[in-house]
């Protein structure tokens, strides 16, 4: 196996990368137009039609995920063991210049398939930033989307915020076909897209995520251990029993939350 069995001859030599990488604001990210090889859309299931599905129907986030790999496509699967292998690693090092090993998940821990369907949401926020099975520390993400002929103003964009101002968006990063985000993923690296997508009604806004760790962090990343926290922005108020809900994902111990959260839905 090669490197550019998988990835475009345009982005193999993540040394040449680095620099634009590391220096994009308003946090360490790059894009990367026709990242891979081999087209995997064609095997991307209804999410929604799914057993193993998990969904998310709330005010913050409207979407389906996948759970671990059991209804991940075969060509998906065999993309995604080639970006959690040595190889893979190696390259996002070089790029990165993280000085600790990275970890790649083979539990797809908050990873695998993603899709938000008409109306759906991700409002802004900062990732959970630590693995729960393993206890590593969350340090990248990698979004890859699958969506052929996405119209612009369907929304869905990618918006990546600086943390002394959630009003205004630093970068916009439409969802297209076989277009990469890599970024740092720190307490402080916000994100999302906080708008209702407005696609047709047979459409929808699909990626691959992946999520790479690492054993111990710089503490200058992190605000403690933590879940998702999700952050006001351009001009929206979370109601006190949002806020709190917030506050107890933050404070509560993940595994704890689980249980909590339960006890919130019922």
């Amino acid at each position: 196996m090669k490197i550019t069995d998988y990835i475009n001859d345009a982005f193999i030599s993540p040394e040449t990368l680095s620099n634009k990488y590391n220096t994009n604001c308003p946090y360490p990210h790059i894009v990367m137009d026709n990242f891979i090889n081999e087209a995997i859309l064609e095997e991307f299931p209804d999410l929604s039609k799914i057993d193993s599905k998990i969904e998310y129907n709330e005010t913050r986030q409207t979407k389906f995920k996948s759970d671990g790999v059991a209804d991940i496509s075969p060509k998906a699967i065999k993309l995604i063991s080639f970006l959690n292998n040595d190889l893979f690693l190696n390259y996002l090092t070089t790029l990165t210049g993280i000085k600790k090993p990275l970890l790649s998940d083979g539990y797809l821990f908050g990873g695998g398939y993603h899709e938000i369907k008409n109306g759906g949401v991700l409002k802004v926020h900062a990732d959970f930033n630590k693995h729960l099975i393993i206890d590593a520390d969350k340090r990248l993400n990698i979004l890859l989307y699958l969506n052929k002929d996405w119209q612009k103003e369907w929304g869905g964009s990618l918006e990546l915020y600086d943390k002394d101002n959630l009003d205004n968006p630093v970068e916009f990063v439409t969802p297209e076909f076989n277009r990469c985000v890599i970024f740092t993923t720190t307490s402080f690296t916000y994100h999302g897209h906080p708008e209702p997508i407005t696609c047709p009604l047979d459409r929808s806004r699909k990626s691959i995520a992946l999520y790479y760790y690492s054993i111990g962090r710089p503490e200058s990343e992190t605000a403690g251990q933590h879940g998702t926290i999700f952050v006001e922005t351009k001009g929206e108020k979370f109601t006190t029993y949002k806020i709190w809900k917030a506050l107890a994902y933050v404070l509560t111990p993940p595994l704890d939350w689980r249980t909590l959260k339960k006890a919130i839905q019922k």
